[in-house]
């Protein structure tokens, strides 16, 4: 693979704009995300042909023949000195076009991503039970993903085996080992690789999406034969991350999912990056859901809609919900008003916590 110098320019230019993102594509001039705002990187319009000599300089020979075959593909690559990347290339129009995204080689601590420390230092010393990551595209469950398996990684002597496509962050071996498997290159479906996975003795299980049945089934299973199993969502809080996992399955089945869940969910974490109020940088909110009694019997009892009140009250547990989380970002002066009532689905009860304030 023998990267256009253009593309080295692009990801040059991405650090010193601060930007996560960076778009190709025809008719256009570059254009990079900062702090969620699209801006144009230079006022060079770029041909179809020239976003696809740019793409295609980032693909070996084999991810271009799959691209042209599939007409989409996601990969990741990096560049010594900059930083790692994560690629989508598609269509549009009939024209090849990319979005890269910036992967740091640093992997952050759970105070630089700015997550509950207490709660995910606990999360990463348990012995099984399942974890799930949730929010939109962005949100930053990779790197909340990543920076508690570099926890786990740092203090036990164990083996990670990590599903992902395409892999973003790579690990070094500390006490632990871990291996990294890539769909499309090392495996070929999260579901295949994960009917075979504890055949090859894993401690936790790191699984990029469960996008499909047949790996939230078998998620559930990994964890309930004792295993550490983290896994993301793209969903917008607890309870519909709870409702997705069981709606999945068929009504027939949804009776047994729930029992099964209510014993081997830990946590939800539901995650959202915010600019933060000083225009600079983004920080993240995040909705906290912890496993308890009350919490698992609701979830056998098909009384899910009543665990955000367990959330509401339930913050010597490490609780929280995402109105909380607002209001205390709010209170910090790391958010606007303006951004806080953007973004919580429950707008009124944020206002009453602010009010109070």
């Amino acid at each position: 693979m023998a990267v256009e110098t253009q593309i080295i320019d692009y990801l040059r230019r991405m650090v010193t704009r601060d930007a996560s993102d960076l778009h190709l594509t025809a008719g256009s001039p570059p254009r990079v995300r900062v702090d969620e705002q699209l801006v144009n990187l230079d006022e060079t319009l770029l041909s179809g042909d020239r976003v696809k000599e740019l793409a295609y300089s980032i693909l070996t020979p084999q991810q271009v023949e799959r691209f042209e075959r599939e007409k989409e593909l996601d990969m990741a690559f990096g560049i010594e000195g900059l930083s790692r990347y994560r690629v989508n290339v598609f269509m549009q129009k009939g024209t090849v076009a990319a979005a890269i995204r910036t992967l740091p080689h640093k992997i952050r601590t759970f105070e630089e991503c700015g997550l509950p420390i207490t709660v995910v230092t606990n999360l990463c010393k348990q012995p099984k039970g399942l974890v799930l990551v949730t929010g939109a595209t962005g949100s930053g469950k990779s790197t909340t993903l990543a920076s508690m398996i570099n926890k786990i990684n740092s203090e036990r002597k164990c083996h990670v085996i990590t599903v992902e496509d395409p892999i973003e962050y790579v690990f070094k071996n500390d006490k632990a080992l871990i291996q990294q498997r890539e769909v499309g290159e090392d495996t070929l479906s999260f579901a295949q690789s994960l009917r075979r996975i504890l055949r090859q003795d894993p401690d936790v299980i790191l699984i990029g999406e469960m996008r499909d049945l047949e790996t939230i089934r078998a998620a559930l299973n990994i964890a309930e034969t004792g295993h550490l199993v983290f896994a993301t969502l793209h969903t917008s809080d607890a309870v519909s991350s709870i409702n997705r996992v069981i709606d999945v399955f068929p009504s027939s089945q949804q009776q047994q999912v729930r029992v099964q869940l209510s014993f081997v969910l830990m946590a939800v974490l539901s995650q959202q990056l915010i600019p933060h109020a000083q225009g600079k940088g983004r920080v993240l909110a995040a909705e906290v859901l912890i496993a308890n009694h009350a919490v698992r019997s609701l979830i056998r009892e098909a009384k899910i809609h009543q665990i955000y009140s367990i959330v509401q009250t339930a913050s010597r547990e490490g609780m929280r919900t995402m109105n909380q989380s607002l209001y205390e970002l709010y209170v910090k002066k790391a958010l606007t008003l303006e951004n806080a009532l953007s973004r919580t689905l429950e707008v009124e009860e944020l206002e009453r916590l602010i009010s109070r304030s």
